[in-house]
């Protein structure tokens, strides 16, 4: 009986683990960045409370898009992923699961994304999960991440549907409200992105990946991550007249975004300084425009709410 007991203890550890490279094949980190962006567009849309089963399924579906995209990136990149620290030990360079089982895996993610937001909210919101999903596998892993610094640039495009997909699953149409958030995500993805990158810029040089701190010196890339999160900030500004919404929403878009832009003004003042690269503390910036983007979009949720 114990040696029975050992061996079920065994299987489960081993489904266990099973699970876990599955769910680590989906990037769950970035999928929750991504429904930070989704979920505000649905109440700003709606103008209060969205109904709760369109937001689940909602929810859903943009989940099992997302994921899909990460796993195919997985298997694609799997290649560059053993070699760089950061992504070493990811399920395909692990070899913790076969290229085709999570290329099968990610086809079936598509699917049910597909019929999840085509059936729970409506076939526009499905139409954009597929075309950003399509944009991200293709024209971003497959085409510009390996060939230019700008990969993130026009690949980060990707990320941006969210606020559409939420939107239209509220309105069944597009509007310039949820086209203003696509472009906040567009110009706030390169300074969170780069700045990162400065982390990582071995990695990515000994992949060949031309990440923008790979290819150009730190002031350069300082400069450029200052005046996209400046860019970013104004644009945010846009959706108060366009929304349109009330006071909370610009009064927060403005405290969120004078501090990103201090933190983005230090990080180049210290890169024009000389400094090495670990000591430019661009993981400060990085942590912050991470909680930047959850605030901004917090505050979209909240301000039909309350104004």
């Amino acid at each position: 009986m114990v040696a029975g007991a050992a061996e079920a203890a065994s299987l489960r550890v081993g489904a266990m683990d099973v699970v876990r490279a599955y769910v680590a094949l989906t990037k769950p980190r970035i999928i929750e960045l991504l429904l930070v962006t989704t979920v505000p567009a649905m109440f700003l849309a709606a103008g209060g409370l969205p109904r709760w089963d369109l937001v689940l399924w909602t929810m859903l579906g943009g989940m099992f898009a997302a994921a899909s995209a990460n796993t195919f990136n997985c298997v694609i990149d799997a290649d560059i992923d053993e070699i760089m620290r950061r992504t070493r030990r990811r399920p395909v360079p692990r070899h913790q699961i076969s290229t085709g089982a999570a290329t099968g895996f990610g086809v079936v993610l598509g699917i049910l994304a597909t019929l999840v937001l085509g059936f729970g909210a409506n076939w526009l919101s499905a139409v954009l999960a597929l075309v950003a999903n399509a944009f991200y596998v293709f024209v971003y892993t497959l085409w510009l991440k390996r060939r230019t610094w700008q990969n993130i640039v026009w690949g980060g495009i990707a990320g941006c549907f969210p606020p559409l997909i939420g939107w239209t699953a509220v309105t069944g149409q597009l509007a310039w409200a949820p086209l203003v958030m696509f472009a906040v995500v567009f110009l706030w993805t390169p300074p969170h992105t780069w700045a990162l990158a400065f982390r990582y810029r071995d990695d990515y040089a000994a992949a060949s990946v031309p990440m923008l701190p790979v290819v150009r010196p730190a002031p350069f890339v300082a400069m450029q991550i200052f005046w996209y999160s400046v860019a970013t900030v104004l644009v945010s500004l846009l959706l108060w007249p366009v929304a349109p919404t009330g006071w909370f929403y610009p009064a927060v878009a403005i405290i969120v975004g004078a501090v990103f832009l201090l933190e983005a003004w230090r990080l180049w003042q210290r890169a024009k300084s000389g400094m090495e690269i670990a000591q430019l503390k661009a993981m400060r910036l990085f942590h912050w425009s991470n909680s930047y983007l959850a605030l901004l979009f917090l505050a979209m949720a909240i301000d039909p709410l309350i104004t």
